[in-house]
């Protein structure tokens, strides 16, 4: 059984779109064999991390199991959606209710609060269970065209033809996993309704705060508004942490792609792109970002990071839809 794979080859090397569509679409419904909301919850974990793949287009296994972690925990935990699995229960949510009781953690606490010890423990243990039950399940699935990957090394590297598709239809990828897994944790969980659900599962992998961010911005850089270069005084909730690109099409917090804003221009802007002359001015601030080359923290931040990488999110979230552009004159 595929599940059981140590190592898994790439298949082929080339896939048109059509093909990759008609393997993608197996893979969501009800043709493919879904025990459980591990695939969907894996397939979520590559589309957060699609900017953070290195030159050979791999992924660690650390970087995925993040991103699976944060999302089971806020299911779990955060929203009580205990059933993930058809059967006995999933190991990963024995995993994280035990540590739950263990550290007596509060429902309302969410991932990203936990203190980074123990999201260094909950990560390793949930990473050994996707080494067993999640990476050759979906590789199976989609029959060895979408990725390779290897336990020893602990890298998954996706077919590049993937890798562009997914960067070319994003946004309709999410939608559509967002729906099947909320459709499939309604059914295991017998909760009302679907629309209730898709909330839940949209939300879940958001960080609740960006304060860290905020704070070591703000160590590196004037506090100043990066849109319309207002001083930011440090009043209460004048300073502003905006995803130059919005977060929901990238669906995931990297620093190269948060600056500081007034609220005036992160109420503004919201949902929309800023005018592609912004571009340069975030791609020169990435710039001084890597200069300080002494701080590790901003040297693991800026991991894979290139000027190609968000010139590219930039373009990709045009095409996905993002084509309303903003500037502050229009606030």
């Amino acid at each position: 059984m595929s599940h059981k794979l140590k190592v898994g080859e790439l298949k082929v090397d080339y896939l048109t779109e059509e093909e990759i569509w008609r393997v993608f679409t197996i893979v969501i419904s009800s043709k493919s064999v879904k025990s459980s909301t591990y695939k969907f919850v894996l397939i979520k974990a590559i589309i957060e991390n699609l900017y953070q793949v290195n030159e050979d287009f791999e992924l660690t296994y650390d970087q995925l199991a993040y991103t699976f972690t944060k999302v089971y925990w806020n299911l779990i935990v955060h929203h009580n959606l205990s059933q993930h699995n058809r059967g006995k229960n999933a190991k990963v949510v024995s995993i994280i209710k035990e540590e739950q009781q263990n550290h007596s953690i509060p429902p309302e606490m969410v991932f990203d609060k936990l203190r980074d010890s123990l999201q260094i423990i909950l990560i390793h243990k949930v990473k050994l269970t996707m080494k067993i039950n999640v990476f050759g399940a979906l590789y199976g699935d989609t029959r060895g065209m979408f990725y390779s990957f290897d336990h020893k090394d602990e890298v998954l590297r996706l077919n590049p033809a993937v890798h562009n598709f997914m960067l070319n239809y994003q946004r309709l990828i999410i939608h559509l996993t967002n729906y099947h897994m909320a459709v499939m944790i309604e059914e295991l969980n017998e909760v009302p309704g679907i629309n209730y659900l898709l909330g839940k599962v949209e939300s879940i992998a958001k960080r609740s705060s960006l304060q860290p961010f905020e704070k070591l911005l703000l160590s590196y850089f004037e506090a100043r508004c990066f849109y319309c270069g207002k001083e930011l005084t440090g009043k209460k909730r004048e300073t502003h942490i905006d995803h130059f690109i919005p977060w929901s099409f990238v669906q995931s917090d990297h620093i190269w792609n948060l600056v500081l804003s007034c609220n005036k221009c992160n109420s503004s802007k919201s949902n929309k792109l800023p005018e592609r002359g912004y571009l340069d001015g975030i791609i020169n601030r990435n710039e001084e970002l890597l200069s300080w080359n002494s701080s590790f923290q901003i040297e693991k931040l800026m991991e894979n990071y290139k000027e190609k990488k968000i010139i590219m999110l930039y373009d990709y979230s045009f095409k996905n839809g993002f084509d309303t552009v903003w500037n502050p004159l229009t606030k």
